[in-house]
């Protein structure tokens, strides 16, 4: 049974890479009241790309990431994905889009099987194709065992698991991942780095935002940093690693997390 799930789960990457697409920010602003969340943020993420979103708290990763896959509307800027604006073709381009939330999202009566079920219909799909995706992400989340019992019996690093493989159920051709591996175990987090891995060298656009600098490191062809709704620096982490700034007390970060310390700062951010 395994062996045929496996051999399934390399059937829907190589379908998922058929689809991956450009995504570009352009110029977005986003203010809440008298607060700027969000100020004059572009970037392309290029077809089969990483690209990794850092930033502490509060430095509008969060609000980046909604107008992106049209949760929120932009006060000014857009957001094109494979050339359409999300703004005007919202429900076109939401069905290209796969996303995990930073908050679990799941119905914890229902099964795991139950949940992908369930929201592998909202996407559009059919029972026969529900019941093949689901079994395969269960598989490789490492949860197949598991797919008949309730949600709310599953540990938090099982729940967002389980969350990952909703976001594909659809095969998604940009897959936005906020902090995707908090509360997940070594382990666990192993798998999901392959799947990531899988579905980029297939093809897929990927958004990825963590605090784990090491995350960034291994995964992302290109890393931008935000702190205060602004991107202060971006590039390949080797372009980042030899960035100089004027104050002489910068020296040569010897690694991402010391760069991020040094380009936002050591004060705690709540």
């Amino acid at each position: 049974m395994e062996e045929t799930l496996k051999t399934s789960l390399e059937t829907w990457t190589r379908n998922a890479s058929q689809s991956g697409m450009e995504v570009e920010a352009q110029h977005l602003d986003k203010t809440f009241g008298k607060h700027h969340a969000v100020k004059d943020v572009s970037f392309t993420i290029g077809k089969g790309e990483i690209f990794g979103l850092l930033g502490p708290n509060g430095a509008g990763k969060s609000t980046t990431i909604n107008m992106l896959c049209g949760y929120l509307e932009p006060t000014s800027g857009e957001v094109l994905i494979d050339g359409r604006a999300i703004t005007k073709e919202t429900r076109k381009v939401k069905r290209m889009l796969g996303v995990v939330p930073q908050e679990i999202a799941l119905y914890k009566e229902l099964t795991a099987l139950e949940n992908l079920h369930f929201f592998g219909e909202i996407y559009g799909l059919s029972s026969q194709e529900c019941r093949q995706r689901a079994d395969d992400l269960l598989l490789f989340v490492g949860l197949y065992e598991r797919r008949k019992d309730p949600v709310k019996t599953f540990s938090g690093g099982m729940q967002r698991r389980i969350n990952i493989a909703i976001s594909l159920m659809h095969t998604p051709a940009f897959l936005m991942l906020d902090e995707p591996t908090v509360g997940v175990d070594p382990q666990s987090r192993e798998h999901i780095f392959a799947l990531i891995e899988r579905l980029r060298d297939q093809g897929t656009t990927i958004l990825y935002t963590t605090h784990y600098m090491e995350e960034a490191e291994r995964l992302c062809n290109r890393i931008a940093i935000m702190d205060e709704g602004q991107i202060i620096a971006l590039g390949t982490l080797e372009e980042l690693l030899a960035l100089r700034q004027q104050n002489r007390e910068i020296q040569r970060p010897h690694g991402l997390q010391e760069l991020f310390i040094q380009l936002t700062g050591k004060t705690l951010r709540d």
